[in-house]
């Protein structure tokens, strides 16, 4: 499951340097979760030539993230704002009111980076 999973990501951010085909393929199995016979009917392809595809995308997308580190920056980077979030909500628990103030900032900042790290 895990595997899926970063595979998935994987997709989301080096799905357009992949064939038609190897996208179409890895997005119908990974994010549709589709089994290879699914795939096979609905492409019109046989099952091996699905599993071919999905094996070839699947490889190219982890060489891309060994080379380029995308995804795994982006989840570094979520969880840097995450623990920021958390520090200011600890600031705003414990402080006088402009750090108050200051930490609620901190996390509505911390949260728009967050929702445009991930809407992009």
């Amino acid at each position: 499951m895990a595997k899926n999973l970063t595979l998935s990501l994987l997709l989301d951010f080096y799905g357009p340097l992949l064939t038609e085909k190897q996208r179409t393929v890895a997005s119908l199995y990974y994010d549709e979760d589709l089994s290879l016979s699914e795939i096979a009917q609905t492409q019109q392809i046989s099952r091996q030539g699905v599993r071919d595809a999905l094996k070839r995308a699947e490889q190219q997308m982890l060489e891309l993230e060994q080379t380029l580190g995308l995804a795994q920056r982006f989840r570094a980077i979520t969880a840097g704002l995450d623990e920021i979030a958390e520090t200011a909500q600890v600031l705003a628990d414990a402080a006088d009111p402009a750090v108050r103030i200051a930490a609620a900032q901190i996390r509505q900042i911390a949260a728009e980076l967050k929702t445009k790290e991930t809407d992009e």
